[in-house]
């Protein structure tokens, strides 16, 4: 074995069981990992400069690959199911074997970071990788040191990325060859059986969401921005309800994309860099998205001309769920370190394919919480084998694949602080308007914005508001650049029939998804959808 790079840190890779690999390699920056992975034919050099590679079968997360250990020390917090699906002790080790043989002479990139802008809570973390654009891509998402500080890092959590190795299920206790597990007794992650880079991500995002509340901080999937008046802004959301979208605004200052902390002294990122999704991205509606795309960014199975290596934003020819993978300083005037105070408000993006939801409402806090439960969006026909038409989907606390504690917990600590710091909180829809999906319309993107705008300007505090009288929600009826008919769902629907069947078919879908949560406060209850 030898060792390159910049900076090794003295506690080596023996601390995860690794002895005997071939040449590792250390912090090395992104110009070098570019070489690196164009000499091995892992990605190609796009036209304006970033990093263009494709992940094969897995073009997604794959959650039901997903595991966490079970073990005495974790064991009775865990919120065991569907989500968090347990793994034995035995198997885990039996897995890791697999990844350290699998290490064995290969060729090996280290990458020494940090999880957590705040200094009193984060956590040192390190990824290994096998394939050098991977490195890259953890080196572009997370926090990095200062060159030269890394000599004696220890980390406190480790990601062994073993992205060509397979696990057996009949031997390792997993569902398939793919694992992503999760030990916090060990404080290590194995990732097997899939190249798709998100996983090393989301896997940090669990750890995080895991340790921040017991260090009485809320850990948050939302992405967040600060306004020329010193404002911060909260927008929770699932993929595809434009959380990077609408967060990166030229008139405001990003925070972060995606990962978010909120403890007594405000807001942090978690992270320290953006992993947007750029299927139809352009100059126009996402500037400073289209902007952040060059030399560093990497891009995830999008679609590059061969001979121009310009790329085919509008293709979904691999997937639907194109990447660009970039630190934060490429937004420009982005706030560094990513640390912003209490939220003035909080807004929670649904894209509602039944086309019924209000463009924007204004929610009581009992509202916040129910709608934070819910965690509601929709599947279009199309977007997954089998969906034919629209179909509601809820996710607990918008991020439910990554919470390892009972969605309640995380509910109890927004309402304590939107009480607390009297945040503002609001529900905007960027799905579908004058018909469910098929027969309406996406809402216009410009629309959005300016709703938005209004929201966190102070525009709408004072009306005027009707009650939505199937949801409950209090729905503004003027807006300034905004037609005051796009307001009101069922004046834009040419069948009112329609839209009540529709409407009250979301309404008890809701009332049926939040059965399954128990001890939740009878006006919180009360706050949801009359079914």
């Amino acid at each position: 074995m030898a060792t390159f790079g910049y900076c090794p840190s003295s506690v080596g890779l023996g601390k995860h069981g690794i002895t005997d690999p071939g040449d590792v390699f250390w912090n090395l920056p992104p110009a070098e990992l570019y070489e690196h992975s164009l000499r091995a034919s892992e990605g190609s050099l796009a036209a304006a400069g970033p990093m263009v590679c494709t992940t094969g079968v897995h073009t997604g997360r794959s959650p039901n690959d997903k595991f966490l250990v079970e073990e005495s020390s974790t064991k009775e917090q865990i919120w065991w199911g569907k989500v968090n699906k347990p793994i034995s002790e035995a198997h885990f080790d039996a897995l890791h074997k697999v990844v350290l043989d699998h290490y064995r002479g290969r060729k090996l990139y280290v990458r020494d970071m940090f999880a957590g802008a705040d200094e009193a809570t984060r956590i040192k973390i390190r990824v290994v990788n096998e394939f050098a654009w991977h490195n890259l891509f953890a080196s572009q998402l997370f926090i990095r040191p200062t060159p030269g500080t890394t000599a004696s890092h220890d980390p406190d959590f480790t990601i062994l990325n073993a992205a060509t190795s397979e696990a057996d299920p009949a031997k390792h206790g997993t569902r398939s060859k793919t694992f992503v597990v999760v030990n916090f007794a060990k404080r290590l992650i194995l990732i097997g059986g899939t190249s798709y880079a998100g996983e090393i991500k989301k896997s940090i995002f669990t750890v995080m969401n895991y340790l921040l509340p017991q260090a009485d901080v809320l850990s948050m999937h939302c992405s967040a921005n600060i306004g020329a008046d010193g404002d911060t802004a909260l927008f929770f959301g699932l993929s595809g309800t434009g959380k990077t979208t609408l967060s990166a605004d030229p008139t405001r200052r990003l925070i972060g994309d995606d990962e978010h902390g909120w403890g007594g002294n405000g807001v942090f990122n978690i992270e320290g860099g953006c992993y947007a999704k750029c299927i139809k991205l352009s100059a126009e509606y996402e500037p400073q998205i289209y902007n952040a795309i060059r030399f560093g960014t990497v891009l995830e199975n999008v679609v590059m001309h061969p001979e121009t290596r310009a790329i085919d934003y509008d293709s979904g020819e691999i997937t639907e769920n194109t990447r660009a993978a970039y630190p934060i300083e490429f937004i420009q005037d982005a706030v560094i370190p990513g640390v912003g105070g209490h939220p003035n408000n909080v807004i929670f993006l649904t894209c509602d394919a039944f086309g019924v939801l209000p463009p924007i409402s204004r929610l009581t806090p009992d509202q916040a919480m129910y709608h934070f439960l819910s965690g509601y969006t929709a599947k279009v026909a199309g977007t997954e084998k089998g969906v034919t038409e629209p179909e509601a989907t809820f996710s607990a606390c918008f991020g439910a694949p990554f919470l390892p504690l009972p969605p309640s917990r995380y509910a109890a600590m927004l309402g304590e602080r939107i009480e607390k710091h009297n945040a503002r909180c609001w529900l905007v829809n960027t799905g579908w308007s004058g018909g469910p999906y098929g027969v309406g319309k996406r809402m216009n993107i410009h629309h959005t914005r300016a709703m938005v705008e209004a929201a966190l300007s102070g525009g709408l505090n004072d009306g005027p508001f009707e009650d939505d009288p199937v949801f409950g929600l209090s729905v503004p009826t003027r807006c300034e650049g905004v037609p005051s008919e796009v307001l009101t769902p069922k004046a834009t629907w040419s069948d009112p029939a329609a839209y009540d069947a529709k409407a009250k078919d979301l309404a008890s879908r809701f009332v049926e998804n939040f059965k399954s949560f128990e001890g939740v406060a009878p006006e919180v209850i009360a706050a949801g959808p009359k079914a």
